[in-house]
C-alpha cells in the first residue's frame, strides 16, 4: 500500500470514529447525570461539534485518495472503503459501549459479503 493510500485509510478511520461518536455517542452519554438534563438542541449542537472533526479528517482523506487529485482510488473505490470502515468502526463501538448488543451469525455473513464487495471493487 502506497503512502497516499495508507494516509487516506487512516484519515477515513479517524473521520468515521468521530462520525460514530457524533451520530450514536449521545445514546451512551445519556447515562451521565449532567447529560440527562440537556435538551435536544444542546445534544444536536454537541453532535455537530463532534462531527466537525469528522469533516476535518474526511475532506483531506477524499482529496488525497482521489485519482483526480493524484491519489490511488476512484471515487467509487473511496466510497466503498469509507462504508466498510464505517461499519467496522460502528461494530466496534457497539460491542465496546453497548454491552447489550452482540454480533450474530447474519452480521458475520453480511461482513463477509462486504469484504467480497471490496474485493470485486478493486478487481481489474
Amino acid at each position: 500500500m502506497n503512502t497516499k493510500a495508507l494516509l487516506t485509510v487512516l484519515l477515513l478511520i479517524a473521520s468515521n470514529t468521530f462520525m460514530t461518536l457524533a451520530w450514536y455517542g449521545h445514546l451512551k452519554f445519556s447515562e451521565w447525570k449532567w447529560f440527562q438534563k440537556t435538551g435536544l438542541i444542546t445534544i444536536i449542537l454537541i453532535s455537530w461539534a463532534i462531527a466537525l472533526f469528522e469533516y476535518i479528517f474526511q475532506v483531506p482523506a477524499n482529496r488525497i485518495g482521489f485519482k483526480g487529485n493524484g491519489g490511488p482510488f476512484s471515487l467509487v473505490q473511496l466510497k466503498v472503503i469509507q462504508e466498510v470502515i464505517t461499519l467496522v468502526i460502528f461494530s466496534l463501538f457497539t460491542l465496546l459501549f453497548f454491552k447489550q448488543e452482540s454480533l450474530k451469525w447474519n452480521h458475520i455473513i453480511a461482513f463477509f459479503f462486504l469484504i467480497l464487495a471490496v474485493y470485486f471493487m478493486f478487481k481489474k
